[in-house]
């Protein structure tokens, strides 16, 4: 927060002002109060757009899509007035720094935490699409988090059914870099506009930097366009999900609610420390392949069926019909001799394994039954350390006998 300025109002409506929370293209959002305490964010229209009628309708917009939207998703709006000499509107305060200023001083957020704010961020924008509103410039600056949990702000070129898009043949509004395909060519914008944009919202908190890289407002929406994402550091359990939100065309992106689901599916995974999760595995089979150098740490549920055969000694460059006894029945140590999804079936312990030249660094499985997890490696190293010890302070105490 800022101190106010001398050219700043102390007054707006029934509101007094305090500090300065930001300025934008539109405005200044001041934090504020009423008689009865309330603190609320109060976005007044700068003094040289206020006679702009464009300006004032895209204004009236922002109103209105607050308005419309009903959930926990968005500030709930207290107060308006957009007959005044320079407008204003008044939302409920939202305690929190946004998303972007979160990854900028600290760095970037942990799978867990990514997908636990995009998961409510998706639900929100479920409420917010039911509304007929499409935000249109979803990013990191426009999403505080909260106490109670992610908020999206400033509605400001949001679309709403029935309302023309105020801008120009050629022209693209939002922020470069978040903007999907379609509006860089000023085609129609619909709810998986939003997706594309909380895609590039979710790769930024995962990386703290955009998938397109840095440039020039005109290289930012030509690589939007014309070149693929770059999600080298986003984690293996979301970068399938995310590289589906950031797909060209619009058919081919989830929708919000799909989001909000296997979101929440990864933070679950996550936060257990499990980081293989099999539908995102197979949704990255039936999409685009991740980049050569991180091809063997995505599919994870090949990596799963390695670490569990890791006993195996053999050829690594042998083709998958190579033995004969390999059809023969089920593998030892295993219940079923083919896994969901059309995967390959688990080799047999003690036989030759199958094609594929890929190395994996997986741990072998005790078992054979599952892969090791984290926890449990830990557990068995802590239990060879402390049994080391036990040994050598034996050997110890007897030499001195």
């Amino acid at each position: 927060m800022m101190r106010l300025r001398r050219e700043d109002p102390r007054v707006v409506g029934s509101f007094r002002l305090h500090r300065r929370l930001g300025a934008g293209g539109m405005g200044v959002v001041y934090l504020g109060s009423d008689r009865r305490g309330q603190r609320v964010a109060l976005k007044v229209i700068r003094p040289d757009l206020a006679e702009d009628q464009e300006f004032r309708s895209r204004f009236a917009r922002e109103v209105s899509a607050a308005r419309r939207i009903r959930g926990g998703c968005t500030a709930r709006l207290v107060a308006a007035d957009l007959e005044a000499d320079r407008p204003w509107f008044a939302t409920q305060y939202v305690p929190g720094p946004s998303l972007h200023d979160k990854v900028n001083e600290e760095g970037p957020l942990t799978a867990a935490e990514v997908a636990s704010v995009g998961a409510a961020l998706s639900e929100g924008l479920v409420a917010v699409h039911e509304a007929g509103v499409v935000h249109r410039d979803l990013k990191p600056s426009n999403i505080l988090l909260s106490p109670k949990g992610p908020r999206i702000i400033d509605f400001g070129i949001a679309w709403a059914t029935g309302a023309s898009t105020l801008t120009h043949v050629g022209t693209a509004v939002g922020s470069p870099g978040f903007l999907a395909p379609e509006q860089v060519r000023g085609a129609a914008v619909t709810p998986a506009t939003d997706v594309f944009s909380l895609g590039a919202t979710l790769a930024y908190a995962a990386t703290a930097d955009s998938p397109f890289g840095h440039g020039s407002s005109e290289v930012m929406l030509y690589r939007v366009v014309h070149e693929e994402a770059q999600l080298y550091g986003v984690p293996d359990a979301l970068a399938p999900l995310v590289r589906a939100c950031l797909a060209k065309d619009p058919e081919e992106r989830p929708s919000t609610l799909q989001l909000s689901m296997r979101l929440k599916e990864i933070a679950a995974r996550e936060a257990q420390g499990l980081s293989d999760s099999r539908p995102f595995v197979r949704r990255a089979r039936e999409g685009q392949e991740p980049p050569a150098p991180r091809l063997t740490e995505r599919y994870t549920e090949r990596a799963a069926e390695r670490m569990s055969d890791r006993g195996s000694v053999g050829s690594p460059g042998r083709a998958p019909g190579g033995q004969g006894s390999r059809s023969a029945g089920p593998p030892r140590g295993t219940g079923s001799s083919a896994r969901p999804g059309g995967a390959r079936a688990p080799r047999p312990r003690g036989g030759s394994p199958t094609g594929g030249s890929r190395r994996t660094g997986a741990r072998p499985s005790a078992s054979g039954l599952r892969p090791a997890n984290p926890r449990l490696l830990r557990q068995r190293l802590i239990v060879f350390v402390v049994v080391t010890l036990i040994v050598a302070l034996g050997i110890a105490a007897a030499q001195q006998l």
